[in-house]
């Protein structure tokens, strides 16, 4: 009996073999793709260290029998074990930019990285940005994206989990920006000092009933960063109830708040929420200025 490892030869092959035994799988896509072929391409050209674009030049290249098993062995940790392939590779792509992960942070996913593309407009207009707060970093995604984008700026991760913290850590040493980007260990706002132009956060947002229906590929995420109470709005209040105290005049606060939307837009009525639309996909993310919260809190909320 032949195996796999010895009928397939080229990328191609590989690329069509992964395809097929995805296609047969009860597979989730939701950690950076959502359809077969784009999974089936990062799991085969990331494996090979090829780049995920402009590679047609290596689709009839032919593989060594090193290269085929690791790919191999890849491919059955996918779909025996329903593990993001995120965390089978060891990187995630957020805004078109590398990050190390592994299953103590999230795998990054969030749509702010459309918005950072966008350079935060037309909403920041003329308000420059010298610091920035990623709130619930995680991964350091999305702070390390946002200084990217504003070079000048000094950029702050903050989380309550050490682990994570260690993560985005290496994130910031591997893009080499230590000078600018900092970690901080806190609770929310508990040991976060200072004012901020623009503070992002992708919070746990998942309330108890989507946590006890997510599909197996979710589980091998930390519950920290996913669960926050029964309407997935336990961090969120925090968020809202303190963050006008850390944002300078003519500030931002962006925050992701996913399917927990309509139930934060229920519990606070009063407050003036813009919730931003993506051309990308996703949902569920608002914006406050510095203005519209320390009016709401004014008012006595």
């Amino acid at each position: 009996m032949t195996l796999p490892i010895d009928d397939l030869k080229s990328v191609r092959d590989f690329l069509r073999y992964t395809c097929s035994r995805f296609a047969a799988s009860e597979l989730f896509y939701g950690h950076g793709t959502d359809n077969v072929w784009d999974e089936a391409v990062q799991l085969v050209m990331r494996s090979l260290n090829l780049p995920l674009e402009n590679n047609t030049l290596f689709l009839d290249a032919r593989l060594t029998k090193a290269e085929k098993q690791l790919i191999l062995d890849r491919l059955e940790r996918r779909i025996s074990d329903r593990i993001p392939l995120a965390y089978i590779l060891g990187e995630a792509w957020f805004m078109g930019i590398p990050f190390q992960v592994d299953e103590r942070v999230l795998v990054p996913r969030s749509p702010l990285g459309e918005l950072l593309q966008a350079g935060v407009q037309p909403w920041l207009g003329s308000q420059p940005v010298a610091r920035i707060l990623d709130l619930c970093t995680g991964s350091g995604c999305i702070g390390i994206a946002a200084a990217t984008v504003f070079g000048e700026a000094e950029v702050d991760l903050s989380d309550l989990s050490v682990d994570a913290l260690d993560v985005a850590a290496a994130n910031v040493a591997m893009h080499d920006l230590g000078d600018r980007v900092h970690i901080v260990h806190s609770d929310v706002f508990e040991s976060i000092e200072g004012r901020y132009d623009l503070i992002l956060s992708n919070p746990p947002y998942v309330d108890a009933e989507d946590m006890a229906s997510m599909p197996d590929e979710f589980r091998h995420e930390p519950e920290l960063g996913l669960a926050a109470g029964s309407d997935g709005l336990a961090i969120a209040h925090r968020i809202l109830a303190t963050a006008s105290d850390h944002l300078n005049p003519g500030g931002l606060l962006i925050v992701e708040v996913g399917n927990s939307w309509i139930a934060l837009q229920e519990a606070y009525p009063e407050l003036a929420f813009t919730w931003l639309a993506f051309e990308q996909g996703g949902d569920g993310v608002f914006l406050l200025t510095a203005e519209d919260l320390s009016a709401w809190r004014s008012a006595g909320a």
